[in-house]
């Protein structure tokens, strides 16, 4: 298998994971071009917030839009703090030292995941 299909295939673990149960990125495409394709972590952070550039989930948010699913305010509010939050976290990312930004990364999902696994 080439590389090209490598990412492919990995863009659609993340659609899929994205429209079944809201991950993509952080959860799965960072990890798997650190891991499996090499990248550093600053790399395989911007390479996964250019992915955000073009409209990639929008037949996933559609599709729970027509389900009554969305709330187009609370999405408009969280996308303007996004906007203000993504530059300053891409500023101070790319000033940290790989294994630093890589660690951080990890406690974070460490984090996530077993509060997710425990409930509230």
């Amino acid at each position: 298998m080439g590389i090209n299909a490598g990412y492919l295939l990995l863009g659609l673990a993340a659609g899929i994971l994205s429209g079944f149960i809201g991950i993509g990125g952080g959860i799965l495409i960072v990890p798997a071009l650190v891991l499996i394709f090499g990248f550093s972590q600053q790399q395989a952070q911007g390479t996964s917030l250019a992915i955000l550039l073009p409209p990639v989930g929008i037949l996933a948010a559609w599709t729970y839009y027509q389900h009554g699913f969305v709330d187009i305010k609370v999405a408009l509010i969280i996308v303007a703090g996004f906007v203000v939050g993504g530059w300053v976290g891409a500023r101070y990312a790319t000033s940290l030292s790989n294994e630093v930004l890589g660690k951080a990364f990890g406690v974070v999902l460490m984090i996530i995941g077993l509060k997710m696994f425990i409930g509230k």
